[in-house]
This record gives structure tokens, C-alpha cells and sequence, in this order.
């Protein structure tokens, strides 16, 4: 009784490797970044801007302030304090960006904080200041 090696056989070894489940995971971990991306990107927490008429449908380049009803502070998505806020700021303007800054301001924010963050921007060496609304109708009551 003889026994038959792979030498003894006309048939070849597969050598190649399966990409198949390679492709597959790849694809799902591809989709998996297209879903949470965008969730990634929204603010810290939510913020319920004034309505105004007059609303600039663009509200400008440069460093984004928000701050919410019970006065949390957050400087381009990442939450701060008013002392990280100016050094954050001054950060932002020595790499030779805009010197701009964008307030979103909730719209039951108290008036002192909102001027705070305003002065602390203008100290740290804001160019221009802007207050982001959404456009709206007019409020007749007021």
C-alpha cells in the first residue's frame, strides 16, 4: 500500500490569501466612520439661539464661543472655563488664523455672562466680534 505525498501529485498547494473578509471588514468599519462622524462634530451641548429678522444667513469664519443656558463655555467644540477661554483664544490667534470670533450664545443666557465672554474675547486680541442668530420672524410683543 503506497501512500500518496503532495510531491506524488500533479495537484498544486494554494498559496494566495482570501481579501474577501479583509473587504468586508473594511467596508463596515468604513461605515461605521460615516455614521458617527457627523455625531462627533456637533457641539459639546445644545444651545437654542435667538431668533432675529435681520439674521446673517452666513455667520462668519474664525473661532466659535458657545455658551449655554446655565453658562458653560465651550471654545471650537471643546469645553472651557473663562480662564481656559482666553488662553484658547490667544492660541488661536498666534497660529495666523482670523481673528474673528463667532458668540453662540443661548438665548436664556444671562446678559453679564455673554458680555464676560465678549470682554475675555476682546482681551485676548478677538479683531472682530459677531453674535450668531437664526432668522426669524419679529417678535411683536417686545
Amino acid at each position: 500500500m503506497a501512500w500518496k505525498t503532495a510531491r506524488d501529485s500533479n495537484e498544486r498547494v494554494l498559496s494566495e490569501i482570501n481579501i474577501t473578509p479583509l473587504t468586508d471588514v473594511m467596508l463596515v468599519l468604513l461605515v461605521i466612520f460615516m455614521v458617527t462622524t457627523p455625531l462627533i462634530m456637533v457641539e459639546s451641548f445644545k444651545i437654542k439661539l435667538p431668533r432675529a429678522v435681520t439674521a446673517d444667513t452666513e455667520p462668519g469664519k474664525g473661532a466659535v464661543v458657545a455658551v449655554s443656558e446655565n453658562g458653560l463655555i465651550s471654545l471650537n467644540g471643546k469645553t472651557v472655563t473663562m480662564d481656559g477661554l482666553y488662553e484658547g483664544l490667544k492660541t488661536e490667534f498666534s497660529k495666523g488664523g482670523d481673528k474673528n470670533v463667532v458668540i453662540k450664545a443661548d438665548g436664556a443666557t444671562k446678559h453679564s455672562i455673554v458680555v464676560n465672554v465678549l470682554d475675555t474675547a476682546k482681551l485676548a486680541g478677538a479683531a472682530k466680534l459677531s453674535i450668531a442668530t437664526e432668522r426669524g420672524e419679529r417678535n411683536k410683543g417686545r
